[in-house]
């Protein structure tokens, strides 16, 4: 019991300390380079954030856990959505950038059908893993192709992310790489905690895998768009979870199938209609001013708390 919250406090303190690291030396970086936060929000961040989601399924499919390796992806784009993004707009009410609501929320939604479908018959080859991968690189390529475009001057918006005499290219991207180092251990020593904790209180590991392990993977992403909250580096913490969606659906189910062809025959439809119906309610939450409200966020929660209760069968 004494070690479970050990690890929980260590996870939190990784969590924190990871998340404040990646989200003042990615943007402190992005402002230097002179490419928007958003994009920075849209790849490196939302990629670092994913790398648990990576582990999980690249391992599941290599063992022939098909369910597991696609009910990880889509289990925690739900919980990107619902839960940190709600967390996130309650903390402080997101502004979201018009980029998001016109090109990335409509290609999120888009993918999400797409990789519904190819889920419908409980497999998924390689050939559709090829395609998802495919569509990833042409989102990357997009997204240099339109920073460049932009190319804002940024540099004066970056002074209060660090102090000036730590205003360095090397110590801005170590500080990622520190981040994401200290997210990714904060994130398994607090699953490793609750998951402990949750065992010793007598809970089925049904439950645990839709409440722990779920939310577990998805720590990251929960202290990074919390923590870009507080600071109001709202593009972060909205670029990220939708960055991460993307990234969860082409990169991670891509590379998983192409790994081994994903047999999904516990995967329930409800889902994937649960996982498609959040990201199409993202269009119309952010077309209202193009903001997440605390209001919104309490629903998100709501949502969430909800589809939690009814895959446990209460």
């Amino acid at each position: 019991m004494g070690s479970s919250f050990l690890f929980l406090a260590l996870g939190l303190s990784g969590l924190y300390l990871g998340a404040e690291g990646l989200v003042r030396g990615s943007a402190a970086l992005a402002l230097r380079l002179g490419i928007a936060p958003l994009i920075i929000g849209l790849t490196i961040v939302s990629w670092g954030t994913s790398s648990p989601e990576v582990a999980l399924s690249v391992q599941a499919a290599l063992q022939g856990k098909g369910d597991v390796a696609a009910g990880n992806v889509i289990g925690s784009n739900i919980c990107n959505i619902a839960l940190i993004l709600g967390l996130a707009a309650l903390w402080q009410p997101l502004q979201v950038q018009a980029r998001l609501v016109r090109l990335d929320v409509p290609l999120l939604v888009g993918i999400s059908l797409l990789a519904g479908a190819m889920l419908l018959d409980k497999h998924l080859g390689r050939g559709e893993g090829l395609v998802l991968l495919t569509l990833m690189l042409a989102y990357v390529t997009l997204n240099v192709w339109m920073s460049r475009r932009e190319l804002p001057d940024l540099l004066e918006e970056g002074k209060d992310l660090l102090p000036k005499r730590l205003q360095h290219p090397l110590f801005e991207g170590a500080l990622v790489v520190v981040g994401l180092g200290l997210l990714i251990l904060g994130g398994r020593w607090f699953l490793a905690g609750a998951v402990s904790l949750a065992r010793t209180a007598g809970l089925s590991e049904a439950f645990i895998g839709l409440t722990v392990v779920a939310v577990g993977t998805s720590l990251p992403e929960l202290a990074t768009s919390i923590v870009a909250a507080v600071r109001r580096e709202a593009d972060i913490a909205v670029g990220n979870v939708v960055g991460s969606n993307l990234f969860n659906l082409l990169t991670i189910l891509g590379l998983a199938a192409v790994v081994r062809p994903l047999q999904t025959y516990g995967l329930q439809q409800v889902d994937l209609l649960v996982m498609n119906g959040l990201t199409w309610l993202l269009l119309p939450i952010m077309w209202s001013g193009h903001r997440i409200r605390k209001a919104e966020g309490v629903v998100l929660i709501g949502l969430y708390i909800g589809y939690l209760l009814f895959r446990a069968g209460v």
